[in-house]
């Protein structure tokens, strides 16, 4: 697929699973910044959908790795990870 077909629409549901994780109170504060800080890079529009992407999904590696972060966190951004990656491919 050519990168015209990756919008920043595609980001919507990702961009509210990012919202979701950083109202969760188990989250520690530190984290929940970090996930915020990632949601306004992914709901960034001044770059390119790749760039976005790549720095969204750095943002998120570092915050899976965090040892403060409670499994259902974890698993949440594995899972946005994972779609990043899906569309990040679609890109190239």
């Amino acid at each position: 697929m050519a990168s015209e077909d990756v919008t920043f629409e595609d980001f919507a549901p990702l961009v509210q699973m990012l919202e979701t994780l950083s109202e969760d109170t188990s989250i520690p504060k530190n984290v929940r910044a970090s996930i915020i800080k990632a949601k306004i890079r992914l709901s960034d529009k001044t770059k390119d959908s790749n760039t976005v992407l790549t720095g969204t999904i750095h943002a998120l590696e570092e915050i899976v790795n965090d040892i403060n972060m409670p499994m259902h966190g974890r698993t949440t951004v594995w899972n946005l990870l994972s779609e990043l990656e899906i569309l990040k491919e679609q890109t190239l």
